[in-house]
């Protein structure tokens, strides 16, 4: 009989247990189908009393995951442990000079260090996977990496964390806050005591960062990504976009444009029609554009046990294939090193909310600065409050009013500029909310 495909996992968090479950349940069918059973052989992890669903005495433990790394009894290493530096970069570097193959879902690591570890992998004749790093459950890489060939990428962008795209359908759909969101998704278990990663944009530019490599034959270069939170969106802007027929998702984009590659995690306005508009909750979705398929959209749960547990379990289906491509689709030796896109040259539609001072002329001047930056005006809507009307209703009350523009594509630099302008002449009441477009 075939030897098994020998697994050690290191970290039995949510996603380790079910690794373990989902091999248990499906070992006969990947046997079957694969012709090799796996078998896991090793754990570690910082706790051996924890409750976890099995027993963890059926496994050789191990409470130094190096030493998990390096054993002679496992031919394949999962490194669920996390972090950029520390345990987690320790165990994969150790595994892949072992010569051990390694399926992660490390994202910050991959966007860290990927490069270095795919070179060690590729020296060392080993796989190096992580499917689990990105979207959870969504084959993203594998789509990347093996299914278009024939194409051209010119541009992908997708919403990467279920957090974000969870508090902003909650402000959307009930008009709540960002911190009454954010409170209930603490409480749900949907973000961290600590949200600063996941809400500042930080987790999704890790992840746009692998994908960029990948889309883009270039090197990884997490440095080059302009990014933006969703702490400052309001209920308002998420009412403004509805009217004006967008959904508010917190986007991370790569394109090729003809100064070279521009990638850019921040809030976006997109059109309703649109198949990513439709995302809603803690679901992630990406959107391929390409030359051959035009536009591909892949939508699935981007976090959880069971759904990044499945991406770590086709990556070691993989291996038992005897898959051990180069990590990023060709040889690291080969992957390019981009003209970053700098953001201020950036051309887009935008959306702009400023809080005027409700009197004659400020929405002409605020106009007169648009033109003198050559910004062409879509549209330009006032709302006044019902509590201003009441209090004037036949002139102007001097309080502060919402004035929100729609621009035509216009350059960063230029809405920047035009902005300071206007905060300069005394006509704004409040810092400025500026929203870029996405267009289909």
């Amino acid at each position: 009989m075939t030897r098994p495909l020998r697994v050690g996992i290191a970290g039995l968090g949510t996603v380790g247990a079910s690794v373990i479950k989902i091999l248990a349940r499906r070992n006969a069918v990947l046997t079957q189908r694969y012709g090799r059973p796996v078998e896991v052989t090793a754990v570690s992890a910082r706790d051996r009393t924890k409750n976890r669903g099995f027993d963890v005495a059926d496994y050789q433990w191990f409470d130094d995951p190096i030493a998990l790394a390096t054993s002679p009894d496992v031919d394949c290493v999962v490194e669920l442990v996390g972090g950029s530096e520390g345990a987690g970069r320790e165990i994969v570097e150790a595994a892949l000079r072992a010569g051990k193959h390694v399926v992660t879902a490390n994202k910050a690591l991959l966007a860290q260090h990927g490069l270095e570890l795919a070179r060690l992998a590729e020296a060392n004749g080993v796989a190096l996977a992580f499917e689990a790093s990105v979207a959870g459950g969504i084959p993203v890489i594998k789509t990347l990496r093996e299914a278009l060939p024939g194409n051209a990428i010119s541009r992908l962008y997708g919403i990467l964390n279920g957090t974000c795209n969870y508090i902003l359908s909650r402000m959307e759909i009930e008009g709540l806050t960002f911190q009454e969101c954010l409170k209930d998704a603490q409480r749900l278990g949907y973000a961290e005591a600590d949200p600063t990663f996941d809400v500042e944009g930080f987790d999704t530019a890790h992840k746009l960062a692998i994908l960029t490599s990948l889309a883009f034959e270039t090197e990884v270069d997490l440095e080059a990504i302009y990014v933006e939170g969703i702490s400052s969106i309001t209920p308002l802007d998420l009412t403004m976009a509805s009217e004006l027929g967008f959904r508010i998702k917190l986007l991370g984009v790569a394109e090729r444009n003809a100064m070279g590659i521009e990638q850019r995690v921040h809030p976006t306005m997109v059109p309703k029609s649109s198949a990513i508009a439709q995302v809603m909750g803690v679901t992630n979705a990406v959107t391929i554009d390409a030359d051959a398929i035009k536009e591909l959209t892949l939508i699935g749960p981007g976090a959880g046990g069971d759904a990044t547990a499945s991406a770590v379990v086709a990556d070691i289906a993989d291996v038992v294939l005897g898959k051990a491509d180069h990590p990023f689709g060709c040889s690291v030796d080969r992957l390019e090193k981009a003209t970053r896109s700098p953001m201020q040259r950036h051309e887009g539609g935008y959306y702009i909310r400023l809080t005027v001072h409700d009197r004659p002329g400020v929405a002409a001047g605020v106009a007169t600065r648009m033109a003198e930056a050559d910004i062409s005006l879509e549209s330009i809507l006032q709302k006044r409050s019902e509590k201003a009307a009441n209090q004037d209703p036949h002139g102007r009350s001097g309080a502060p009013v919402p004035l929100v523009l729609i621009t035509y594509a216009a350059t960063e630099s230029a809405i920047r500029s035009a902005v300071e302008r206007i905060s300069e002449d005394g006509l704004i009441a409040e810092p400025p909310q500026v929203i870029r477009i996405e267009r289909e």
